[in-house]
């Protein structure tokens, strides 16, 4: 199955890099390129990518306002935020746009195409214990109490898959929740689809930040 692959970079330099390793792969295809995240969120919806490689400083629309707009309306299109550090402001705000991680622009290649599989298989990008330290470094600029729509949607959610939750907004594998829990590692996978189906949620990093903002589990 061939991953469809949209740029979104304002260099063409790079876009040219990128496109010479994603082209060079067998399942992989570049299909479209943008210069600004307009330009992106146009072509996200001409082309339906399986997975947007969204730089966030971009003129005019930034990455970040054009990956919230890609996810309310592309459902199936995966975004990975570009950065330059990862543990800055833009890869929190990618984060809590949408995103379904994000990729150090520096990233060696075979980093860069293990990313995007991961990603266009419906895993993330990135590791729930990094997106953990990137929350807590910027908790202080998610809402005070909890937002009232997520208080909502965790009355969706059995005191089980609460606790799965919890467990994942730590940082823990499924292997560790399962330990902890005293579950089957195979319980836990039902659990943790269970709860991106009811919250609404792409993958394991939004069910993180989705923990974060509703104040289920709070800084150190």
């Amino acid at each position: 199955m061939t991953i469809r692959i949209l740029l979104a970079d304002d260099e063409p330099l790079l876009r040219m890099a990128f496109t010479m390793v994603l082209e060079a792969q067998p399942d992989m295809e570049v299909v479209g390129e943008a210069g600004d995240g307009m330009e992106a969120v146009r072509l996200a919806r001409r082309f339906r990518p399986d997975v947007v490689l969204m730089d966030v400083r971009m003129p005019g629309t930034d990455g970040i306002e054009a990956t919230g707009r890609i996810v309310r309306t592309c459902r199936q299109t995966r975004v990975l935020i570009l950065t330059t550090f990862d543990l800055d402001e833009y890869a929190f705000a990618g984060l809590k746009a949408g995103a379904s991680g994000f990729l150090l622009k520096n990233a060696l290649p075979e980093e860069l195409l293990a990313a995007i599989r991961n990603v266009a298989a419906g895993d993330a990008a990135v590791s729930p214990r990094i997106t953990r330290r990137l929350l807590e470094n910027f908790a202080h600029q998610l809402p005070t109490g909890g937002a009232p729509a997520s208080a909502e949607r965790l009355q969706r959610l059995t005191p089980r898959e609460r606790e799965v939750l919890i467990e994942v907004a730590r940082g823990l594998s499924n292997t560790e929740i399962a330990a902890g829990l005293h579950l089957a590692e195979a319980t836990v996978k039902t659990h943790l689809g269970r709860i991106l189906l009811k919250l609404e949620l792409r993958d394991r990093v939004q069910a993180v930040v989705f923990a974060y903002e509703a104040r289920l589990i709070r800084p150190v």
